[in-house]
C-alpha cells in the first residue's frame, strides 16, 4: 500500500523568516527520515508529499495514496491542524491521527475544557480572554496561569505565565492576546505533580500506554513546563515514569479524555495535580510529536517495549483499518 506523508519542515519555514519559537511545532529532516523508514519497515511504501500547498498541488495533478501518515501542524488559526485532514476527506482518501473535528477543537484548549467538563472529565475553573472586560468573569483566586488559547508545543508559556496579582494578569493577558493574535485562557495555578499519558485506538480501543512525570530540576524555568524547558529538557528536566498508582490515575482520566474528544490511532493527554493530588486534563494532543528520541509519545512507547517501528505500525495499521472500512 502506498502511505503519503504529509508534514511541516521547520527548516523550510526558517528559511522564510519565521522565529525558533513561531515554528516550534514544525519538524527536523531527522523525524520525517525515521518516519519514512518505518513506514517501509511496516511493509508500506512511503511516499514523501510535504506541507499542505505540496498536497494541494499533488491532489490537483491527481496524484493519490491509499493512505496518508499527517503530522501537518499548519501555521496560523484555530483550524490549522484540520486543514489537512479537511482536504483529505474532500477527495475521500483516509489519514492518520484527528479529523478535522477533533484537531480543531482539542487545538481550542476553551472550547476542549467544555467538552471535557460535559463528559465528566476533571477540568478547572478557566476564562478565555479575548478582551480586558473578559477577566471580570473571573471567580477563582490568585496564583493564576494564563497561556495562548490555541498553541502546542509550550508556545507562549514562560515563568511568567503564572500570576499573582491583577496587575500582572492584565499585563500578561495583553501581551498574549497581542504576541499571538489570538485570545488568552486563565487557569488557577495548580502546584502539585505534572503528567503525560500516552494513548493508543480509538474509541472503545482505545488504551493508554503509559504516563510519565514532568519533574523541573534546579536548572529549569520556575513553575511550568515551559517553551524552554521543553525546547532544552535534556539539561532542565527529567522525565522518569510513573509508579503504578500515579499511572493507574493518569491512565483512567486520559482514556476518558481521549474518548470524549474524539482522539485516533495515538497521542497524549498531559495532567496536573493541586495541592491535594486531585488530578485535572490541562490540554490534550491527538497530532503528537514523533521525533523518535525527543517527542514525548516515542519516549513513552519505549518505556513498555514497543519500538519506534512497532508504534508507527500501530498507527498505520488503526489508519488502514479505517481505509478498508
Amino acid at each position: 500500500m502506498r502511505v503519503g506523508m504529509t508534514y511541516d519542515l521547520r527548516s523550510d519555514y526558517l528559511a522564510l523568516g519565521y522565529s525558533l519559537e513561531e515554528t516550534a511545532e514544525f519538524d527536523r529532516e531527522y523525524t520525517i527520515d525515521a518516519l519514512e523508514a518505518a513506514v517501509r519497515d511496516n511493509g508500506y511504501e512511503p511516499v514523501r508529499i510535504g506541507h499542505v500547498r505540496h498536497l494541494v498541488a499533488a491532489l490537483a495533478a491527481g496524484e493519490r495514496w491509499d493512505f496518508v501518515l499527517n503530522v501537518c501542524e499548519g501555521l496560523r488559526g484555530s483550524g490549522r491542524e484540520a486543514t489537512v485532514p479537511a482536504l483529505l476527506d474532500v477527495y475521500g482518501i483516509p489519514y492518520t491521527f484527528a479529523d478535522p473535528l477533533c484537531a480543531c477543537l482539542t487545538l481550542h484548549k476553551g472550547v476542549a475544557k467544555r467538552v471535557l467538563r460535559d463528559a465528566g472529565v476533571p477540568v478547572t475553573p478557566f476564562v478565555v480572554v479575548s478582551t480586558l472586560a473578559d477577566l471580570d468573569a473571573i471567580d477563582f483566586d490568585f496564583p493564576m496561569f494564563v497561556k495562548p488559547v490555541a498553541e502546542g508545543t509550550a508556545k507562549g508559556i514562560h515563568p511568567q505565565s503564572r500570576v499573582t496579582d491583577h496587575a500582572s494578569l492584565r499585563e500578561r493577558c495583553t501581551w498574549m492576546i497581542e504576541t499571538f493574535q489570538q485570545p488568552a485562557i486563565v487557569e488557577p495555578f495548580l502546584p502539585g505533580r505534572e503528567f503525560t499519558t500516552g494513548v493508543l485506538g480509538e474509541g472503545p480501543t482505545a488504551e493508554a500506554i503509559a504516563t510519565m512525570e514532568i519533574v523541573l530540576l534546579e536548572s529549569a524555568e520556575a513553575f511550568a513546563y515551559t517553551y524552554t524547558n521543553k525546547e532544552e529538557w535534556e539539561g532542565r528536566c527529567a522525565l522518569p515514569m510513573a509508579d503504578a498508582e500515579w499511572s493507574a490515575r493518569c491512565g483512567a482520566i486520559a482514556v476518558a479524555a481521549w474518548r470524549a474528544l474524539g482522539g485516533r490511532d495515538a497521542g497524549r493527554i498531559d495532567l496536573r495535580a493541586d495541592a491535594h493530588g486531585n488530578l485535572f486534563v490541562l490540554e490534550a494532543n491527538p497530532l503528537p510529536g514523533m521525533h523518535p528520541k525527543h517527542s514525548d509519545l516515542p519516549i513513552l512507547s519505549a518505556a513498555v517495549g514497543l519500538s519506534y517501528t512497532e508504534l508507527v505500525g500501530r498507527i498505520l495499521r488503526s489508519a488502514e483499518r479505517r481505509a478498508r472500512a
